[in-house]
C-alpha cells in the first residue's frame, strides 16, 4: 500500500462512530388541534420480546440505505397507520450516544389531529397510543435520577501487556434516567431524555 492508495481511500469517505454499529431513528409526533399541541406516545405491545409495555416514541432501527429521517418517518408510518404526506417534519432533534454502543436520532414532526384515530394502529407492534399536552413538559421537571456506569473487568485481563495494574483508573461515566408521570403513564428512559433535551431547548427560547 502507497500514499496514494491511502489518499483515495479517504478522499471521500465519510466519518462514522467507531463504536457505534447500531442506528436508530424516532419521531416525535406534535399533534395538532387548532392552537393546542400535544405529544403522542406509543405502548409497546405486551407480545413484543423488546420493553413489552413500556412508553416510547414511534421509532426503530435503521435500514441500509436510508437515512435517520427516512427510518423515523417509515416508523412512524408503519406503526401509526398514517402516509409520509400526513406528517410535516419539522427537523431533527439533538441526538442521543448511548453508552450501550448505539445511537439514537429523534426527529420532531406536526400530524394534524383528524389524522390520528385513537384505535388505529398497528396491534403487533402498539398496544395503546396516548396524548400528553406540550405545555405539560414545558411546566412540568421530571423525576431525574442519576447513577454511575462502572466498568466490570475481568479477572483475566492482560494488564502485564499494557503496564499497568489492576489498580489501573478505568475510565467511568454516568447515566441519567428521567422519569415522568402523567395520566397513570410513566414515561422515562431514553424516550424522556429526548422530550426533556427537547423542552429545553423550547424553553430557552422565551
Amino acid at each position: 500500500m502507497n500514499i496514494r492508495d491511502i489518499e483515495k481511500t479517504f478522499a471521500h469517505r465519510i466519518p462514522c462512530p467507531i463504536d457505534t454499529p447500531r442506528y436508530y431513528a424516532v419521531m416525535v409526533p406534535l399533534i395538532k388541534k387548532g392552537e393546542e399541541l400535544s405529544i403522542l406516545f406509543e405502548v409497546r405491545s405486551h407480545e413484543l420480546q423488546v420493553q413489552p409495555g413500556e412508553v416510547c416514541l414511534p421509532g426503530g432501527k435503521q435500514e441500509e440505505g436510508e437515512s435517520p429521517e427516512e427510518c423515523a418517518i417509515r416508523e412512524t408510518c408503519e406503526e401509526l397507520c398514517i402516509k409520509p404526506s400526513q406528517m410535516d417534519v419539522i427537523g431533527p432533534l439533538d441526538y442521543l450516544n448511548a453508552y450501550s454502543n448505539f445511537t439514537l436520532y429523534p426527529f420532531l414532526c406536526v400530524i394534524e389531529d383528524h389524522v390520528i384515530q385513537e384505535d388505529h394502529f398497528n396491534p403487533d407492534e402498539v398496544h395503546e397510543t396516548f396524548q400528553v399536552p406540550l405545555d405539560f413538559f414545558l411546566q412540568q421537571d421530571p423525576i431525574l435520577f442519576t447513577f454511575p456506569v462502572v466498568p466490570q473487568i475481568p479477572e483475566d485481563f492482560p494488564y502485564h501487556l499494557i503496564g499497568e495494574n489492576k489498580e489501573y483508573n478505568w475510565r467511568k461515566g454516568t447515566n441519567q434516567v428521567p422519569i415522568y408521570k402523567y395520566d397513570g403513564h410513566t414515561i422515562w428512559g431514553l424516550t424522556a431524555r429526548i422530550i426533556l433535551r427537547m423542552a429545553e431547548v423550547l424553553r430557552k427560547k422565551d
